[in-house]
């Protein structure tokens, strides 16, 4: 009844704390394009791919007691953070979960800012695409971020990294 809910809070077990909403989404949404089985439905939203399924799960995992969530007053904004707790954790060990190991591919997406993985979330949104096409969407789309082609090249280089061959469906390179 709740293996996606357990699917999410596996993954906190794997990357600790997530700082900001944003992040949360486009990790999900990357790994999810990487072949690790959530199971969340996204939808183009402004911030790129976004999943109400995703926030509602999270907080129905928040009012369960099994995640944390801790907002933060910035100057000119609020950051919440997201953690598992010890009931989480032990309902995760009850649950009969069977997820791939994808421990290296958190580790790389939680060392980089939700704005790059913005970049790479949506450049996957667009997958179906040719890389140049790709890159010409994410600019239409996206023109306020002014992404660099360096940041486009960088980015590229991390969903080969972050993919498996094969298990990224219609990612084409030139």
């Amino acid at each position: 009844m709740l293996n996606n809910h357990a699917k999410i809070l596996a993954f906190f077990s794997q990357v600790g704390e997530v700082t900001g909403r944003k992040k949360l989404q486009k990790m999900i949404y990357i790994l999810q394009a990487c072949g690790v089985p959530f199971e969340e439905k996204y939808q183009f939203h402004f911030y790129g791919p976004y999943s109400e399924e995703l926030s509602l799960r999270i907080q129905e995992l928040c009012n369960l007691g099994f995640m944390n969530e801790t907002k933060e007053e910035k100057s000119s904004y609020v950051q919440y953070r997201y953690n598992l707790t010890e009931d989480g954790a032990r309902f995760l060990q009850q649950s009969a979960l069977d997820m791939p190991d994808y421990k290296a591919q958190a580790d790389m997406l939680m060392a980089n800012s939700s704005r790059f993985l913005e970049l790479v979330a949506t450049m996957l949104f667009f997958r179906d695409l040719p890389q140049d096409e790709v890159e010409k969407k994410v600019q239409k789309v996206k023109p306020k971020q002014h992404y660099t082609a360096e940041e486009f090249a960088r980015a590229w280089k991390m969903i080969g990294e972050l993919v498996h061959e094969n298990s990224v469906d219609g990612i084409q390179n030139r």
